[in-house]
């Protein structure tokens, strides 16, 4: 990044060479978004604002709290150990110290991360709890590894040092039956069918989607999720009853009602955080006991915010990877009601909620560090995050095919066979034709201004990152002079300021 935008477009390398032809291409041709209307100057309103437009101060306190302490860490640890291993009695339980021993190699590990891995990409409410949350991801994904190992039955009886009551097989529960809405042979009560469907789950698939929308920040992925896994319920009904519902609780209790008021929640919620100005200070520098409140709850909140352009047609690569997110989606979603169908572990026990709580936030780190890579033409690496979240949705659906192979190759019905052969045909079609046959080639200054556009805008995100910005740049970066020269300035300083290489200053967390 020490070139200036007119030394890059001389001398890219190869791998920036490579990855923008395949997935970092732009198009100016109109897209399912009206994508400008979120990232150019006159979008700022009503319509949100983009990474360049967003305001952001920050006046750089670093209290108690936002201190790395690894060596405090460290010695509560050694004298932990040294009470175990001096002053606390011999036990001669077999099993109780193989339990204890790998609960502490787990807690060891998890202060490890926490304490000396990198910041990610976000830092609200501390950049401690991603980092333990990573560690936590690590661990999960190891526990897959070694149930994968595992028999059914042996795998079972492992969860029952969980909860004593798992380890039983399920009375799967079918949401079908009768689908009267109104049901006149029941005069007493009338409307059961629908009144017997709103459960738990119900605020659950609301809450959900809200949390969906917040990471994702599209309402057309969300939609489109949506509405797929909704027919991806009708097509594997056959394999698992608990997909076997009602047209109504399909299409209006769940994608209408519950889906899409949460999704319409979480647009109005990232439309207040891309319109919000990041104003950080100390909390002893707020006079007022107002304003104190009102920063410890805006801690809670994001520290800066980046505005998802996901652009799936501007390029091949943008599309096939948007695609493959969807993809990814939704097979987390699968890997659900899948796992807890050959595990055993019924729908409302804690284990599922911790699960889906936890891979909410995974996701949430990993989606980030996914667009960053994607729009970002100066990130070459895939993000670890991203790296640890796509080999646990793969190991969770390994486990499944594993234990039970006979559930998920259950022949599917005809028409199903049929509507997924015209869809994937469709599908292919529409890509072959908008990208290689309709698409009119662009010209290499229009795609190279496209990619300066989306290097500013990851400019400005960086210089926050590295707490160097000048909130005055704002107005020069639609100059290419002047942003050749923040870009300089920005580069220089990261290798110069003793904030890059010294871990316990918090300037080097990425923004939210």
């Amino acid at each position: 990044m020490g070139l200036s935008l007119e030394q890059n477009e001389k001398s890219p390398t190869k791998k920036q060479t490579s990855k923008s032809n395949f997935v970092k291409e732009a198009s100016p041709a109109k897209t399912a978004h009206d994508w400008r209307k979120y990232s150019n100057r006159e979008g700022i309103g009503s319509d949100g604002i983009s990474p360049v437009e967003v305001k952001f101060y920050d006046d750089g306190t670093v209290t108690f709290f936002w201190r790395a302490h690894t060596l405090t860490v460290l010695f509560l640890m050694i004298a932990a150990l040294i009470y175990v291993a001096v002053f606390e009695p011999v036990t001669l339980d077999t099993q109780y110290n193989t339990k204890r021993g790998l609960v502490a190699c787990v807690i060891v590990f998890i202060l490890l991360c926490v304490t000396v891995t990198p910041n990610g990409p976000f830092k609200r409410p501390h950049p401690a709890l991603w980092r333990f949350t990573f560690s936590l991801s690590i661990v999960y994904e190891l526990v897959l590894i070694f149930v994968l190992f595992q028999t059914a039955d042996d795998a079972r009886k492992l969860l029952k040092h969980f909860d004593s009551k798992l380890g039983e097989p399920l009375a799967e529960r079918s949401y079908g039956g009768s689908c009267v809405i109104y049901d006149e042979t029941v005069p007493e009560n009338p409307w059961h069918n629908v009144l017997d469907k709103f459960d738990a789950f119900v605020p659950t698939h609301f809450f959900g989607w809200w949390l969906k929308t917040l990471i994702l920040r599209d309402w057309w992925l969300c939609t489109i999720i949506s509405i797929m896994f909704e027919v991806l319920e009708y097509t594997l009904e056959h394999q698992l009853p608990n997909f076997s519902e009602c047209w109504w609780d399909h299409w209006i209790m769940d994608a209408l009602l519950c889906n899409g008021l949460g999704i319409i929640i979480g647009i109005q919620t990232l439309k207040y955080f891309s319109m919000k100005t990041y104003y950080w200070r100390g909390l002893w520098n707020i006079p007022s006991y107002r304003g104190k409140l009102k920063r410890m709850i805006a801690q809670f909140g994001p520290y800066n915010w980046v505005q998802f352009e996901w652009r799936p047609l501007s390029s091949l690569g943008r599309w096939c990877a948007t695609l493959g997110i969807m993809f990814i989606f939704l097979l987390t979603e699968l890997n659900t009601f899948y796992l807890k169908f050959v595990l055993w572990v019924p729908p409302d026990h804690w284990l599922n909620l911790v699960r889906l709580f936890l891979v909410l936030l995974w996701g949430a780190v990993g989606l980030r560090e996914t667009f960053q890579y994607f729009d970002d033409p100066d990130c070459e690496n895939f993000g670890r995050q991203s790296w640890v979240i796509l080999a646990i949705v793969v190991t969770e659906f390994l486990i499944v095919a594993r234990f039970d192979w006979e559930t998920i190759t259950k022949p599917l019905p005809w028409h199903v066979v049929l509507f997924w052969s015209i869809f994937f045909l469709l599908l292919v079609t529409w890509t072959v034709f908008r990208f290689f046959i309709a698409s009119n080639l662009q010209k290499n200054a229009d795609r190279w201004l496209e990619e300066q556009r989306r290097r500013l805008l990851w400019l400005r995100a960086k210089s926050i990152e590295l707490g160097i910005y000048n909130p005055e740049s704002n107005e020069r970066l639609d100059n290419p002079d002047e942003a050749s020269h923040l870009e300089n300035t920005t580069d220089n300083a990261q290798r110069s300021s003793p904030m890059a290489t010294k871990p316990k200053k918090r300037r080097a967390h990425k923004a939210d």
